[in-house]
């Protein structure tokens, strides 16, 4: 079957119809696996909450006079806030499905060569993608403290456990997603969107949007905490652009000769 839709659309152009089915098979394909993983959460759930709410109760254990805890406030707050990390749990584990889809839909069409390109990048998407979580779960016991050492000697500082957990999963999600930047920027090459020379001259406002990002994703006052987020995020990055601008030499070479621009010409336009 898939050779014979080659032979009637040999350039593999699909239809604007063709592209919405196309993305809502890989949504459905990635939201089973998701709550394939969730089960998978909520059968751990103890576990995981012990594990995200550990700086609480160790900061709770040094701190001197003062409680910190968590604070179930309604009646439903237990129920809604073990799905939300199950789901959560679900989305890590399921990482290596939905990533694959993501590639998919966005390089369809690619040669054998940068099929065999794609595949490396999407094996290195997922170990990516779960480094920075990891990272981001090792910092979020200094955010923790930093942020609830304002908390006055002898007071309560009970949190909303839903304010809590969804600051904990954004921050560790938000983390995971930086680091699947360079994956991205492979892709949008593979895809002839953006250039590795586009990348390389605009790597003066990419480095800055980095460190903000790393900036306002680690609130504490140091500045070491916001350059451990953004010195890998940095070599992603010219990583990332390294490898497209030899992709382009490459199909460059490969280009008939009629296709190729002299620089001077290139340089102008």
């Amino acid at each position: 079957m898939p050779s014979l839709l080659r032979r009637r659309n040999p350039e593999g152009r699909m239809a604007l119809a063709d592209h919405l089915r196309e993305l809502r098979r890989r949504v459905t394909i990635a939201g089973i696996a998701i709550l394939a993983g969730a089960v998978v959460g909520w059968l751990n759930y103890d576990r995981v909450l012990t594990a995200l709410t550990r700086p609480l109760i160790e900061l709770a254990t040094q701190r001197h006079g003062g409680v910190v805890n968590i604070n179930f406030s309604g009646m439903t707050d237990a129920f809604a806030i073990q799905v939300t990390v199950s789901l959560f749990v679900g989305l890590l584990l399921s990482s290596p499905v939905w990533l694959l889809q993501i590639w998919g839909f966005i390089v369809p069409g690619l040669t054998k060569r940068e099929k065999r390109v794609a595949r490396l990048f999407i094996v290195a998407a997922v170990p990516l993608f779960l480094a920075g979580c990891a990272l981001a779960f090792t910092m979020v016991p200094k955010a923790v403290g930093v942020l609830l050492g304002f908390t006055p000697e002898g007071a309560y500082n009970l949190q909303q456990a839903s304010d809590y957990l969804n600051f904990i999963l954004k921050f560790i999600l938000a983390f995971g997603l930086a680091f699947l930047l360079p994956v991205f920027l492979v892709a949008l090459n593979l895809a002839h969107v953006l250039p590795g020379r586009s990348m390389l001259r605009a790597w003066r406002p990419a480095v800055m949007v980095i460190f903000v990002f790393a900036a306002v994703m680690t609130p504490t006052p140091d500045p070491w905490t916001m350059l451990f987020l953004a010195a890998p995020m940095i070599a992603l990055f010219f990583g990332a652009v390294g490898i497209c601008v030899l992709l382009d030499r490459r199909r460059a070479a490969e280009a008939p000769d009629w296709m190729h621009v002299p620089d001077d010409e290139a340089s102008a336009l």
